[in-house]
This record gives structure tokens, sequence and C-alpha cells, in this order.
């Protein structure tokens, strides 16, 4: 049998475009709000600070500013959701970058002056233009969804490393955390939830991610009528740190943000879905 097509959601383009620009802008707001000493302090992810966070949200903007302006790829090569799957290999070109960009000495004037390009170069293309990027040239439309999971992914990189809500310590007491927009985190959320769903087809487990996505996924029995008899819930913030390994399956459970019944419901061997 040939393999069962993927189910492609459908994303407004306006609203993604406003949802990129609005998360993107209080990205701004919080790094302008960010104490010198802050940009030493580490973060979860290796070997980086919130020097190299803030430097690489910044070239997440900035390198579609040169896609823009660049020629249009002749065809499209990456579909939306084969994206989450192929940012693995991306990884040591990505830390290369935000390590070279980090060494600039007004990170949030280079991010702001970065974000104010983008958000110009963006009101005049297409939602059908192609842009190259470091996995395939894709829609714009859809580059821009994936646009929202950066943001809001190291959103709450920048969150747990800064925010008063993070284990700070009293040399550094914390600031009030940056506000996700609020169609901005569902984009997100919804592409990571269909990338499970991509890379485990089937309709034996119900994944519920409310109010934003639920998607069926793994082999077996496919549930039609009734309650799903493997169900696994969870919310937002959760969801996109285990489906980008920022967490792990046994740690939320434990913690009881995942809740999963079913013999069926365990998806420790199919996460993080990002590298």
């Amino acid at each position: 049998m040939p393999p069962a097509k993927k189910r492609t959601r459908s994303y407004d383009p306006a609203r993604t475009r406003a949802a990129v620009l609005a998360q993107a802008a209080h990205v701004r707001d919080g790094v302008l709000a960010l104490p010198p000493e802050a940009f030493d302090r580490p973060t979860r992810l290796a070997g980086w600070t919130v020097r190299e966070l803030v430097a690489h949200l910044t070239m997440v903007l900035g390198s579609l500013s040169r896609k823009l302006a660049a020629a249009e790829p002749a065809r499209q090569e990456l579909a939306l959701l084969d994206w989450p799957l192929a940012t693995a290999t991306g990884a040591p070109g990505i830390d290369e970058d935000a390590r070279a960009l980090a060494t600039d000495e007004d990170l949030p004037g280079a991010y702001e002056r970065t974000r104010a390009e983008f958000e110009a170069r963006l009101a005049g293309a297409s939602d059908e233009r192609l842009v190259p990027t470091r996995f395939g040239a894709m829609r714009l439309a859809d580059f821009l969804v994936t646009r929202t999971v950066e943001l809001v992914v190291h959103t709450d990189d920048l969150n747990a490393a800064t925010a008063a809500t993070a284990a700070t310590g009293p040399d550094f007491p914390g600031l009030p955390p940056i506000p996700y927009d609020r169609q901005a985190l569902a984009a997100c959320t919804r592409l990571l939830a269909d990338a499970l769903a991509a890379k485990a087809p089937g309709g034996a487990v119900e994944v519920r991610i409310p109010p934003y996505a639920v998607v069926q996924c793994v082999e077996g029995p496919r549930h039609t009528r009734g309650t799903p008899p493997n169900v696994v819930e969870t919310d937002p913030l959760t969801w996109l740190r285990l489906a980008t390994g920022r967490t792990d399956w046994a740690a939320e459970l434990d913690a009881a943000r995942v809740s999963a019944s079913g013999e069926r419901a365990d998806l420790a061997g199919l996460l993080p879905l990002m590298g």
C-alpha cells in the first residue's frame, strides 16, 4: 500500500503574520528590559547564555529579511510538516551563527533594528513567494508558521532564564515574564502536534492540547466514537517543551503536567520532535 498522505492543517496567512509580528514585539520589549548582567545568565540550552539566545532570536528574524531580498528559488522543496523533523540537521550551523552574532555589544539594539527591517520587508511580500531555508525552499506563508515555533519556544527559554518565576537567585531577582501572543502559541502548538501525527501516523492514541490542538497518532485500532482508549493530555507550554526536548516525558508525568491513559499512551519513544 502507498504511504498515508500527511494531513496538512490550514493556517490563515494574515493571522499568522500578525502573530509573528506580535510575538517579535513582545520579545523586543523583554530584551530591552534586560539589565546588562542578565546577558551572562545560563539558559537551558547547552552552552548558551542569554546573550547567545538573544542573538539567535535576532537571527530568526534577520535571516528571513535577507531571504526576502534575495532571488526567489525556482521550486518548493520543503513542506510545512517536514520542517520540524528537518531541523535536527541544522543545529551545528545555528550554534556557530549565534555565537558570532553574540559578540555584538548592543544586542538589544541589533534585535530591534532587525525586527523593524523584518516588519518592513514582510509588508510587501506575497504569501506564495518561495524563500530559501537551511532545509529547502518553502512558501512564505508556511515559513512564517515555523517562525511562531522559533519565537514562542525561545520566548519560553528566555523566560526560564530571566523571569521572576525562574530560580534566578539573589544576584538577579528576575523580571516579569515575556507574554505569549495567543495566535502565535496556537500555531506553534498545532504545528508540533501535527508533526507528531506525521511522525507516528495512526489512530490508536488521541493527543489533546487544549485549547489549541487534538490529533490522533500511533498505529493500532482507530478510535471512532465514545471515549478513546488511549488518551494523552497536556497544556501548550508543556507540550512545546516536550516536543523540542526542553523536558522529558517521565518528568512531566511525575509532575502531573501530562496525563496518559491506556496501554499505548506512552509517547516517550517519539519525543522530542525537534533537535
